[in-house]
């Protein structure tokens, strides 16, 4: 049969997509599981979410969750750092830990035939880390290398800057990840087994499993290896939100620099926000998909750059819209304004073409993000941290298709706002001070490369 490529295929919203059944039991010692089983691999796949990540960062040692999670697999029980890795090797097994925001990351991907051994390491970093100081030394080097090669990082830069000004200076999601240089020299090898004694709690965690298994057998499995790790009384300070964005535009200058990084945005609504979905859609329309208004109109239409996009920015107790792009610097004003007026249109309104084409590539796309027990437990672990509805995913589909135009063009009223956003752009500061001043000749502000306020155009 010969395909007929003169005839441009039709979008369509009609597809069926169940995820296997989730279930959810507690371990003897309060620990949350919740288990996909997938028998098509012999394979095992966990990941354990440890409430906390780098909100919980004291005063003055920001930097301190990214650098606990570092440190957590250099050695436990009778084993040290390289041991460790080195049985993880020899079983073929994959072991990796992670921080964030909202949490510390300890995942294994394991073959069925070696799990019993592969679930005890798992367990033994969890239950009896070492937490030397010689691991503590080297790694808190590397997180100050790590620091020093960031200042030429012009894209971590206007991000990490961007947040902080967007969601206020005193926030404790305001603050970057990898912490502060001054910060990271204060915090101690104490600092992170209080951290360890405050937060790694079963009853302060969930662990996600997906793979080939039966329930029975790996919960009796999971409570064997994890028998040593005991619940306590929670006493872990609560956020508080100190959310105050700072509209205006700032630049932080480097030197030479033949493009601009541009991040424009403000502060938004929190996920668990029940118009979740229009907002999705709204955002696949403007800047969330290659054809989406903002990309061509910066791309495709006048050249400015090889890509541009927009994004709410989800974090368990807060949120942010932003777009991104990089530009060359001689087009940073026009860039600004074309952005601006991107979303401006958005707020009159999206056309029913827009919204079935962004409806047909969303639920096309969907089935995609299923197809790994990676990707499986990536998800598990997203609807535990927002503390979404155990038919989430099952109902996902048809709450896309059920979205309104009606809906969408509320939610560009509700969520973009266009006096209130917070310009910022990395350059060579030479170049952009003119062009700043014509998008605003009021006030142009230079920051530092961590957000600090060096003085006013």
């Amino acid at each position: 049969m010969k395909l007929d490529r003169s005839q441009k295929p039709t979008a369509s919203v009609e597809l069926s997509f169940i995820l296997p059944e989730e279930e959810h039991f507690k371990l003897d010692n309060a620990l949350d599981v919740i288990f996909v089983k997938r028998s098509n691999l012999p394979t095992l796949r966990l990941n354990l979410i440890v409430n906390g990540g780098s909100k919980t960062d004291p005063i003055n040692k920001k930097g301190l969750a990214n650098l606990f999670a570092m440190m957590i697999d250099e050695g436990a029980d009778d084993y040290n750092g390289l041991e460790l890795m080195d049985e993880f090797d020899m079983l073929g097994s994959n072991f990796n830990v992670g921080c964030n925001n909202d949490g510390i990351y300890i995942g294994l991907r394991t073959l069925t035939e070696n799990i019993d051994r592969s679930i005890e390491l798992f367990a033994k970093v969890v239950t009896k880390p070492h937490f030397d100081e010689i691991s503590f030394a080297r790694e808190k080097r590397k997180v100050l290398t790590r620091l020093i090669q960031l200042r030429d990082d012009v894209e971590e830069i206007a991000s990490s800057v961007f947040e902080y000004i967007v969601l206020g200076k005193e926030d404790l999601y305001s603050f970057p990840l990898v912490g502060y240089e001054n910060d990271i020299n204060n915090v101690t090898l104490n600092d992170l087994k209080n951290y360890y004694n405050s937060y790694f709690i079963p009853n302060n965690s969930a662990l996600m499993v997906v793979g080939n298994i039966e329930k029975e057998e790996l919960r009796e499995k999971l409570n064997y290896y994890f028998r040593d790790w005991k619940p306590k009384v929670l006493d872990i300070e609560k956020y508080k939100s100190n959310l105050k964005e700072f509209p205006g535009i700032f630049f932080i200058h480097k030197e030479d620099s033949v493009q601009s990084e541009i991040r424009i945005g403000h502060i938004s609504e929190n996920r668990s926000r029940h118009d979740y979905f229009p907002r999705k859609l709204l955002n696949t329309i403007l800047g969330g998909q290659f054809s989406s208004r903002i990309n061509l109109n910066l791309r495709e239409d006048k050249g400015y750059t090889y890509g541009a996009s927009s994004r709410f920015n989800y974090f368990k107790e807060c949120a942010f819209f932003n777009v991104s792009t990089s530009v060359a610097i001689e087009n940073t004003a026009n860039a600004i304004r074309e952005i601006i007026k991107e979303l401006n249109l958005i707020r009159e309104g999206v056309t029913e073409s827009e919204l079935y084409f962004a409806k047909s590539s969303t639920i096309l796309n969907y089935p995609s993000k299923f197809e790994t027990n990676r990707q499986i437990t990536y998800h598990l672990t997203t609807k535990y941290l927002y503390d979404l509805p155990n038919d989430y995913f099952n109902t996902y589909l048809d709450l896309i298709r059920d979205v309104t135009i009606d809906e969408v063009n509320k939610s560009a009223a509700n969520h973009i706002h266009t006096d209130r956003l917070v310009i910022l752009v990395v350059g060579d500061k030479e170049k952009l001070i003119p062009q700043l001043h014509e998008v605003n000749s009021d006030k142009i502000t230079e920051l530092d490369y961590v957000g600090k306020e060096i003085r006013v155009f």
